[in-house]
């Protein structure tokens, strides 16, 4: 299937799967086409791509497609799942065992021959997480004290239409010239 030339591990193809393998951080052929450009500053971005096509196809890695322009690419071959972040777009091993129960479960009920599957998680990773919290932090704490402030006025208002007496929102409605006409 693979040429000889295919198969043998070329030192830029050495050089990239140990780029690969030593980051946890699925990097892009771009990224890597530039750390790679650090030990072996003649290799071509086309070089970078071919031989991620080649590792890929050998099973040495994953490459991760998430509808976009470009691919991301796993040094960890073996079935796993991962995180997408949907605000800074990176992507995290997910420390789960794989469910091969699902497959089975699939095949069941339709009679498919399952191979393998994979699993992504998508929504915000801890650090977007925190940011965010703590930019809603002060507008969430205007946003609760505006809550409290409703709600006592309306507990107020409620009180005092059950005493049979206008509420203060009532007569603040009312101005000092009485009830409209």
């Amino acid at each position: 299937m693979f040429s000889e030339h295919a198969t043998r591990m070329t030192r830029q193809r050495k050089a990239i799967l140990e780029t690969l393998r030593s980051t946890k951080s699925h990097p892009t052929a771009d990224w890597i086409y530039e750390q790679v450009r650090h030990q072996i500053p003649d290799i071509s971005l086309g070089t970078v791509y071919r031989n991620l096509k080649l590792l890929k196809e050998q099973g040495e890695i994953l490459e991760l497609n998430y509808g976009s322009t470009f691919s991301r690419y796993d040094g960890n071959a073996a079935n796993h799942y991962h995180f997408r972040c949907e605000e800074c777009g990176r992507v995290f091993d997910v420390d789960l065992p794989v469910s091969c129960a699902l497959e089975h479960e699939l095949e069941a009920k339709t009679g498919f021959e399952v191979h393998s599957h994979r699993l992504e998680f998508y929504g915000l990773c801890s650090g977007c997480r925190r940011k965010r919290e703590s930019a809603l932090g002060a507008a969430g704490a205007q946003a609760a004290v505006n809550q409290a402030q409703s709600q006592e006025a309306a507990q107020e208002y409620a009180h005092g239409e059950q005493a049979g007496q206008p509420s203060h929102l009532a007569l603040e409605n009312q101005g000092a010239h009485g009830p409209r006409h």
